[in-house]
Parts: C-alpha cells; structure tokens; sequence
C-alpha cells in the first residue's frame, strides 16, 4: 500500500499542463470529495498498527506534493492567461504600421528639383522673413517704383524695412552676393502675398526659381532649357514665350506649354486653346547684376520662376489649391502610391 502512495506522489511531482481545465481535473483526482487522498485516509484503519506511521507519513508527503504542485501550475497559468488579455493573442503576426504619404507639394518640389539636377543646377535657400534690399531693391525696385504694387506684402509692424518674402528671387540675390559666376541654382521655398483666399489662389504659396549666369549666356539657352524641363516634367515639348514685363528681367515673357485638347479637362483647364501657362522668365536685368556685386558687361543670364502649387494642380488633377494646406489625411492619402 506504502509503495502504491509513493508512486502517486511520483505522478504527481512529474505532471504538467497547460490547461487549466487539465489542473482542475488533476486536483478533482487527487484533493476532491471522491479522489485518492480521502480513499487512502478512508483506508487508514485497516493499516496495521506498526505500518500506520509510515503511512501517514507518505499520505500526508503526497497531500503536501499535489497542493503545491496545483497552487505552481494555477499561478503561471493565471499570469499567462492575463498577459493575453492585456496584449492580445500572443501567436498572432504583428501588425504593419501605417505607412505615410509624402505631401503632394513635395512631391513636385523633388521632381522640379531633379530634372534640374542633371543639367548640373544645385539647390540655394534662404529666409523667409526677409528685408527691403533682397527682396525688392536690389531686384531693380527700387523704393515707390510702381510695379511693387503688383505684389501685396505682409510687412512686419514692427520694423517697415522687414518683411515675408514676395518671391525667392530673394534667395538669388543672396546667392550672387556670396558667388562668383559661373552660377546655375534653383530656390525653392515658401512665399508669401496679401491675397484674397479662393479655390486658385492663397496668402502663402510654393515657388521654385531658376538662375544661370555665366559668360555669352542668351535668350535661346533660356528657350532649350525650358523645352526640355517641360519634356521631362509634363511629357509636353510644344512651348510658346509671349512678351511679359518683370522689373528684374528684360526683355520677359510668359511660357505656355500646349496641353491639348483630348477631354473635357483640357478644354476646362485651357479655356479651350490647348495652351496654358506655367511660369515666367527673361533675361537678367543689368541693373541686378550690378546690384549683386556682378560685372554686366562680363557676364549675362536668365531666370525663370513657377509656382510649385500650381503644377501640383495640374499633375495631379487636384481642384482647389486650399486643400494643399488643410492637412486632411483622407486627401493626402491619396499620393501613397506617388512614394
């Protein structure tokens, strides 16, 4: 009978589970109404009397070994079962996070920027809260000269001479202060205008702005590099310059690209000629060549400015340039697959 306990208690020191129905069941077996231990103590009396200490002994041991051996499995298992609840079932793959999008602005900015870097234009910044010289001056407009009207500016109340830059042409500026020519730079950045705020037009927008200047530059260079940034940019290499007026190029002009007039869109977006217009050029006035410390009668050049908004209309079919800067996630979700 002795050895009959003891291999219980070996049964019962080597049994595991990972179930806590399986633990219940165990102590049913052993410590319940009708289990092992209160059958053996039921039996006690038949034990012989110089046997009944030993007896005891190994019923108690086998008591002590099943009460142990479930209080262990009871507590791992409850911490295990509160580790899934907490964090979910632990066997399932982990979720893939939530990938962003780029912004629809900077996806056009880094094409601009790289069609123009390989024809070997590198990239100038500046500040956005400039002063009078950069900004106006030194682009030959002077103080009261009338075509500062065709720009309104938010001044800064504190101090008249500093304010949000108008254009990037100020980055320019800046850059042939601080280079010799040969010059070729873009600058784009944000800029900004005392505009009324609608579906085409806002107080703060996106320019980016070409400058090259160098020895014998003309305006044909001006002509073959735009015809190949609008080949490589829209897929479109019909342009067309028209004469324009900027106070810091001479002589100026418009660029229109031809579109077409395959759908409705096109007749929409063109007003029905196929053309549309993307941006302003000419050749560098003499006067800010000289006001940028550069000899005009060495050197020329051209430059050329478009606004960044505008094209990111365009590429993308996007109909009001508002929501460009509202940040609604379900809008900018959209350009994932632009990556």
């Amino acid at each position: 009978m002795i050895e009959k306990i003891y291999k219980l208690i070996e049964d019962a020191e080597a049994f595991s589970t990972q179930s806590l129905e399986e633990l219940e069941a165990f102590r049913i077996k052993f410590l319940g109404k009708k289990g092992l231990l209160n059958e053996l103590f039921a039996s006690f009396k038949e034990v012989p009397n110089d046997q009944k200490k030993d007896f005891g002994q190994a019923i108690n041991k086998l008591k002590s070994v099943a009460q142990e051996k479930i209080s262990t499995l009871k507590s791992s298992l409850e911490n295990t079962s509160s580790d899934a609840t907490l964090f979910g079932d632990l066997t399932r793959p982990g979720e893939s996070f939530n990938i962003g999008a780029r912004h629809p602005i900077s996806l056009v900015k880094n094409q601009i920027i790289d069609i123009f870097s390989r024809i070997g234009f590198n990239v100038s910044e500046g500040p956005e809260i400039e002063d009078d010289w950069h900004n106006f001056t030194a682009l030959n407009l002077p103080e009261h000269h009338p075509a500062r009207d065709m720009q309104d500016t938010f001044f800064i109340q504190t101090d008249p001479d500093v304010l949000l830059r108008t254009h990037t042409s100020s980055v320019q500026v800046r850059y042939m202060e601080n280079n010799q020519p040969p010059i070729r730079t873009i600058s784009p950045g944000r800029v900004y205008r005392n505009e009324a705020i609608s579906a085409r037009s806002h107080c703060f927008f996106h320019q980016v702005e070409g400058l090259y200047i160098d020895k014998n530059v003309s305006f044909s260079d001006l002509k073959q590099t735009l015809q190949y940034f609008t080949t490589e940019l829209f897929g479109k290499s019909k342009i067309r310059l028209r004469p324009s007026y900027f106070p810091f190029t001479e002589p100026s002009a418009e660029v229109d690209v031809y579109w077409g007039l395959e759908t409705e869109t096109d007749y929409k977006m063109t007003k029905g000629t196929g053309w549309l217009e993307i941006m302003g050029c000419g050749m560098v006035d003499p006067n800010v060549l000289e006001n940028c410390g550069i000899d005009s009668k060495e050197y020329s050049g051209f430059a050329f400015g478009m606004g960044i908004d505008r094209i990111a209309l365009l590429l993308h079919q996007i109909s009001d340039i508002r929501l460009l800067s509202e940040n609604n996630v379900r809008f900018l979700e959209q350009f994932k697959s632009a990556l």
